[in-house]
Formats: C-alpha cells, sequence, structure tokens
C-alpha cells in the first residue's frame, strides 16, 4: 500500500520544516495552548526533602519518553507540600513536554494514575485548545524533524536543555480538526502493529538470552557428558556434579587478586581509555557503552598495582556486582568497584572460570554474600566463599569450546532480531515524520479488513 501526496504545498518559512500542504496552517507550540492561566507552564521545583511515600504523585523527567509516558518508579509529595509550594496540578490528557535531553523536546499525554499530579521543573504543561487534538499535538512533538531541530538548538553544560519561552516559540504545525482525527487514527493503527512486532522480537531475545545462559550454566555444573558418575558436591545451592570435578573457594583456583577501588584516576577528555564497571556486560569489554579518559600519568599510577594483560579476568565488585569479561586490549586503564585475576596456572582457565561467574547458580551465590540498600556489592574477602566446580582443564577446554560454539549461534539470532527492532523503529518514526508534517495524504485511508501486524513491514515500505 502506498499514500498518496496532497494536491497542492507551499512553503512553511520554517526551514526544518520544508514545504506543508497548502491550507495546513503554521504556529507557535504557544498557541495551541488555551487561552487561560496555567495553560503552558513549567512544573514545581521540588526538593528531595519533599519526596514522601504517598499523597500527590510527582511525575519527572524520567517518565516523560518520546510519544509515550513511561513508568520509573513511584514518588509523591505530601498534601501540606503540595499547599506550601503553590504546586500546579495537571489532568489526564495534558501534554507534558520535558525540555531536558535526551531528547530534547519529547513529549506524551498526561496518565491516569488514579491521583492528583504535579511535575518537575524541567517538564512543561501544555493544555491544548478544543482546535488542537492532544494525540497529533504529541506525534508531532515525536516526528524526527522536531526532535532533530530541538537538538540542534537546545544548550547546556551538564545536560542539555532549552528554556520554555523558546519552546513556546517553536513552530507546528496545524491541519484542520478532521485531518488531525484522522492523522491520529491513522498512527495508531499503524504503530499498535509495528509495537506488536517490537514487542514480539524483543520476547524473542529475552529467549534467546534464557537459552543462551541454560546452556553456560548447565555446561559449567554438570559438564557435556551426560553418562559420567555424579557426586553431592557438598554445597546445597549446587547439588551433584561430575565425580571427578573438584569444588572449592574461588580464591582457591585463581592467583592474586588485584583491587582497583579506593582510587579514581583524574578524568580527561583525551588519554587513556578508563574501563569501568558499565562498560562490563555480559562477558565482554563493551567500549561504545561509556567513554571516559583518564590522565596517563594518573592512570600509570593506579596500574602500578596490576597492569593489564591479554585474557586475565575483570569481576565487577558493585553496581553492577559479579559481571565479567576478560581483557582484549592492553591501552586501557581500570576503574574503582573492579578487580582483576586470572586461574590458576595448570588448574583453571579464564575463559572457563568467566563461564563460572556468569551462570545462574554463581550469579544467585554472589547475591546471598552482597550487601548494599541502593546496590549490592560484595567484599574480596567474601571471594573464597563463591564454591567454584573445577574439571581438568581439558575438560575445561572442551566446556569452553561447547559454550562458544552454542553461543556463537543464539548470537546471530539476536543480531538479527536486534536488526528487526532498529528497522522497525525507523520505520515507525519516518511513519510518524510523515503523517504529522503532511508528505502523505491519510484523510481517505481506512484500517484494512483483516489486517494484522505481519502486515506493517509492507504497509511502511512506502514511506
Amino acid at each position: 500500500m502506498t499514500f498518496p501526496k496532497y494536491p497542492e504545498y507551499k512553503v512553511s518559512r520554517v526551514e526544518w520544516l520544508g514545504e506543508v500542504p497548502a491550507h495546513w496552517g503554521v504556529v507557535p507550540l504557544r498557541g495551541a495552548a488555551k487561552q487561560e492561566a496555567y495553560s503552558f507552564t513549567d512544573g514545581d521545583w521540588v526538593e528531595t526533602p519533599f519526596i514522601t511515600d504517598e499523597g500527590v504523585r510527582l511525575i519527572q523527567t524520567g517518565n516523560i519518553g518520546v510519544g509515550k509516558y513511561r513508568e520509573q518508579g513511584f514518588r509523591y509529595i505530601s498534601e501540606e507540600t503540595f499547599s506550601k509550594l503553590n504546586c500546579t496540578e495537571f489532568f489526564p490528557g495534558d501534554v507534558l513536554i520535558c525540555r531536558l535531553a535526551d531528547p530534547v523536546g519529547r513529549a506524551c499525554l498526561a496518565p491516569d494514575l488514579g491521583a492528583r499530579m504535579i511535575t518537575s521543573v524541567d517538564v512543561c504543561i501544555l493544555k491544548t485548545k478544543s482546535e488542537i487534538s492532544s494525540n497529533f499535538l504529541v506525534y508531532f512533538l515525536s516526528s524526527d524533524p522536531y526532535l532533530s531541530f530541538m537538538a540542534s538548538v537546545s544548550r547546556g553544560g551538564t545536560r542539555e536543555r532549552v528554556s520554555r519561552s523558546f519552546l513556546g516559540s517553536v513552530r507546528i504545525l496545524m491541519p484542520s480538526v478532521e485531518e488531525q482525527s484522522s492523522i491520529v487514527a491513522f498512527l495508531d493503527h499503524e504503530t499498535a502493529r509495528i509495537d506488536a512486532l517490537v514487542e514480539e522480537q524483543q520476547r524473542l531475545i529475552e529467549l534467546l538470552k534464557e537459552k543462551r545462559q541454560a546452556v553456560i550454566s548447565h555446561a559449567v555444573t554438570k559438564g557435556l557428558d551426560p553418562d559420567v558418575p555424579m557426586k553431592d558436591s557438598g554445597v546445597e545451592w549446587l547439588g551433584e556434579v561430575p565425580a571427578h570435578w573438584e569444588v572449592g573457594g574461588l580464591t582457591k583456583f585463581i592467583g592474586p587478586v588485584v583491587d582497583y577501588r579506593g582510587r579514581t584516576p583524574k578524568k580527561v577528555d583525551d588519554g587513556i581509555f578508563l574501563v569501568t564497571a558499565k562498560n562490563i556486560r555480559d562477558g565482554r569489554i563493551d567500549y561504545e557503552v561509556s567513554k571516559e579518559y583518564a590522565d596517563p600519568e594518573s592512570a600509570k599510577s593506579l596500574l602500578e598495582r596490576g597492569k593489564p594483560e591479554i585474557g586475565d579476568l575483570l569481576f565487577t565488585m558493585e553496581a553492577p556486582l559479579g559481571q565479567v569479561a576478560l581483557i582484549d586490549r592492553t591501552d586501557i586503564a581500570l576503574a574503582q568497584r573492579i578487580v582483576k585475576f586470572k586461574g590458576g596456572e595448570g588448574v583453571m582457565m579464564n575463559s572457563y572460570l568467566m563461564y563460572w561467574l556468569m551462570s545462574t547458580s554463581c550469579q544467585a551465590r554472589m547475591e546471598t554474600l552482597a550487601t548494599g540498600s541502593t546496590a549490592l556489592g560484595i567484599k574480596a574477602s567474601k571471594l573464597g566463599m563463591i564454591e567454584c566446580p573445577a574439571p581438568p582443564v581439558a575438560e575445561q577446554e572442551e566446556i569452553v569450546s561447547h559454550i562458544k560454539r552454542e553461543s556463537a549461534k543464539h548470537d546471530v539470532l539476536l543480531v538479527e532480531a536486534q536488526a528487526n527492532i532498529d528497522l522497525l523503529q525507523e520505520r515507525r518514526s519516518a511513519l510518524i515524520s510523515a503523517a504529522v508534517t503532511g508528505k502523505i495524504d491519510v484523510r481517505g485511508w481506512q484500517p484494512p479488513a483483516g489486517s494484522s501486524a505481519t502486515s506493517v513491514t509492507k504497509q511502511t515500505e512506502a514511506v
């Protein structure tokens, strides 16, 4: 299915909008608000001491997603604080626009949470006029042209933002009420179909991860031979292991532990890559998830405790606890919350040890030894309390090879599923942008009879 264009266009005089349908209006965002008090205003400055466990619900910047409300915990203020601070209450269906990254200018409809609601100072509340559909406005404020423009004009030291006055001056498009309804109905239907496919791919990813975890956990606790004689490990949570395997505390099978906690190297814009706990994920160092750099002299002093060597095992002691990876390059520095060690020579392979630490049994054991209220952590002195099964080295090699082969199969499917999600999300964004900026005319659109989510790809290819 392809979508027609409008018969006539005009120059919008807004560079990032380009040409728009000839009969559409172009107005500042504040022009969409009702002409009454608090119809276009910022939320309230609510400091941490005012936060309570019940009362008036506080919606924060993290709750504002691109076109969607996101639940991220519950925070409240008391009725007394509400009155004392003269807070501005908003209601379900109002438009909430976040002036703070990421991304700047994202918006969603206020949800119905069954409670009175206020929001934080970096969220703008907009109550729309009767001739403006709140749903259409949220779709417009979720479009790529708008979000790209907002990213280009936002400013800030620690986090980018825009002022409410600037936000109010941003130009938006205003079709007729009837066209807004048509566009909203079209996008509600089509984005729901895309979202259903995305959820399907996300479920597949979770299933693949579970299967990969099961392969690892079984191999490092039961071995590869289903007929091998078994024995009681003597560890309640571990159960039976192959009879010829040794079982003992982790420190029995590893060399000295190098602890990088307690010192933070001086951070700079350009220096030695600093591997933090954030970078260590699922058995590898992810150099993209966080990019921090250490001053070379500061890093040199820190690494006197132990320089990184290829194949050494990194272990996160907290925030997050129990993530592992093998070092794959030496031109790095290691941050706090990380320790480094290696398996004992001729006793324990680093790669086998890594998989053991990743196993479901071992992860559960770490949680029983961990302490902390906001973030679980484990003391180095307790590493020896993490029991570890140790097959002969030759068998460790076989187990590692088996896990790598099976993981590779899962990884191919994981990459494919994530690529499908990325493509669907790109098409979703393209569809929204095309509809709300008038690049396609959906006035004559009707939901196809017997339509299903599986046809969404063909539906969106024409955008």
